[in-house]
C-alpha cells in the first residue's frame, strides 16, 4: 500500500483549504479565516481582550477571569457553557485541526506525483489494529477526502466492513443466537431487535454495544440484562473478559494475541486516587473497573483485527493478475484503485477476502462478514453513493 499509495490531487486539496481556511497571510503564514476567528474569540472577551484560541491555558484563563471555570478546552465541554466566544471558538477549532493536520504543510510532506504514501506500523496498537508512523492516514477528515480522487478511466472500490465488531462477537463466542443473527443478510442490528427489543433498533444497538464496551449504566444496565436472556453465551464471553481483567488475568484474541500486562496499558490496578485507606481502596476499585473494560473490549476488538490481517492477505490473493492496487486500509475499510472495467470483479474479491478470512480464522460457523461496497471517483462520494453488500 505504501508502494503503490492513495491517489491524491494536490490542486483540489490546495483549493478545499484555500475555500475553508483563506488566503494565508505573509509572513506567519496563519490563515485568513483562522485569523478572523481568532479576533471574533478575543472581542468576545470585552475591548482589549488578545486571547489565543490555540493555547487550551489562554482559553481556560479568559473563561475564568470572565466568571466561568472550565477544566479543558474540548469541545464538549464548551458546549455546555453560555458565552459569546464558544461558537466563534468551535468553529475555529475544527478549522484549525484541519490547518495543522491536513494543512499546506502536510500536503508538501505527504504527498508526491500525485500519490498520498503512509507509513503503516502493522499490529501498531496492543489491539493488533495497525496504525501509521505520521501522516495521519487513518484520521483522513470526510472534507479532505474530496483530494482523494482515481486516475483518468480508473475508479476506488471503498469497502467498509459492515457492524464488524458485533459480528465477530458473535463468531468468537460461539453464541447460538447471535451467531444465527449475524448470519442474516440485511442490517444486524434490525435483526437483533426483532429477536429480543421490540423492533427497537435503537435500544437493540446499544445493548450490544454497551455489552462489547462495558457501558452498562442506566438505560445500558436494562438493555444489557435484556440481551443477557437471549444471548447468555455471547454476553457471558465479554462478561469473563472483564472479570479477568479486573482480577489482573491476561486476556487473549481468538488467534492468541495477550493484552498488555496491568498497568502497561494505563489501567493500574493498584492506582490511588485518593487519600488515605478508603481513598486508596476506592481507586483500587475503578481502577480495577477501567482495566475490567478494556479487556472486554480486547478479546472482541483484537479479535476483530485478526480477521482484518487476514483478510488483507486473502484479498492480495484474489487481486493477483489484475491491474488494481491495494492502497489503503483503515481498520475494517479498504479502498482498491482500479481500471474502470475491473471495478465489479474487484468488489467480487474483496467480498471473497472477507468470508475466506472469516473461515480461515473462526471456522466455519453461520456468522456472515458483509461489506458496504461503494465504486466512485472520489472517496468523498463513496459515504452518499449507495453501497452493495
Amino acid at each position: 500500500m505504501t508502494h503503490a499509495g492513495v491517489p491524491w490531487r494536490e490542486e483540489a486539496h490546495r483549493e478545499l483549504l484555500t475555500e475553508l481556511l483563506g488566503e494565508r497571510y505573509a509572513g506567519s503564514g496563519e490563515p485568513r479565516r483562522l485569523a478572523e476567528l481568532a479576533e471574533e474569540v478575543s472581542r468576545a472577551f470585552g475591548p482589549g481582550a488578545r486571547v489565543r484560541p490555540d493555547l487550551p491555558a489562554d482559553v481556560i484563563r479568559a473563561f475564568r477571569q470572565a466568571g466561568i471555570r472550565l477544566s479543558s478546552t474540548r469541545a464538549w465541554e464548551l458546549r455546555r457553557v453560555e458565552h459569546p466566544a464558544v461558537e466563534p471558538l468551535l468553529r475555529y477549532k475544527k478549522l484549525y485541526r484541519l490547518y495543522t493536520a491536513h494543512g499546506w504543510s502536510w500536503l508538501r510532506t505527504w504527498v508526491r506525483n500525485g500519490r498520498f504514501r503512509a507509513e503503516y506500523q502493522p499490529g501498531g496498537a496492543a489491539s493488533g489494529r495497525w496504525t501509521t508512523n505520521g501522516g495521519g492516514a487513518l484520521q483522513i477528515p470526510k472534507v479532505v477526502r474530496r483530494a482523494v480522487r482515481a486516475d483518468p478511466g480508473w475508479r476506488l472500490v471503498v469497502a467498509d466492513a459492515d457492524q464488524m465488531e458485533p459480528r465477530v462477537l458473535a463468531a468468537i463466542s460461539r453464541d447460538r443466537g447471535l451467531m444465527e443473527v449475524a448470519g442474516k443478510g440485511g442490517d444486524l442490528y434490525t435483526a437483533l431487535s426483532e429477536r429480543g427489543f421490540s423492533g427497537d433498533r435503537e435500544q437493540a444497538k446499544l445493548a450490544l454495544l454497551g455489552a462489547i464496551y462495558g457501558q452498562t449504566s442506566g438505560d445500558g444496565l436494562r438493555n444489557l440484562a435484556a440481551l443477557r436472556r437471549r444471548f447468555p453465551a455471547a454476553v457471558g464471553y465479554v462478561d469473563a473478559a472483564a472479570r479477568d481483567g479486573e482480577e489482573g488475568r491476561l486476556v487473549r484474541t481468538w488467534l492468541g494475541r495477550t493484552c498488555p500486562p496491568s498497568g502497561a496499558d494505563g489501567h493500574t490496578l493498584d492506582e490511588d486516587s485518593g487519600d488515605g485507606p478508603d481513598g486508596a481502596a476506592a481507586g483500587s476499585t475503578a481502577a480495577a473497573r477501567a482495566r475490567g473494560r478494556f479487556t472486554r473490549n480486547f478479546v472482541v476488538q483484537g479479535s476483530a483485527a485478526d480477521w482484518a490481517v487476514v483478510m488483507l492477505a486473502a484479498l492480495r490473493q484474489e487481486l493477483a493478475g489484475m491491474r488494481a492496487e491495494l492502497v489503503f486500509f483503515q481498520h475494517d475499510e479498504v479502498i482498491v484503485h482500479c481500471p474502470a472495467e475491473e471495478a465489479h470483479t474487484v468488489a467480487e474479491a474483496v467480498r471473497q477476502a472477507g468470508a475466506r478470512a472469516g473461515e480461515a480464522v473462526f471456522g466455519v460457523t453461520p456468522v456472515r462478514f458483509p461489506f458496504g461496497i461503494a465504486t466512485v471517483e472520489c472517496y468523498a462520494d463513496a459515504a452518499k453513493a449507495p453501497a452493495s453488500g
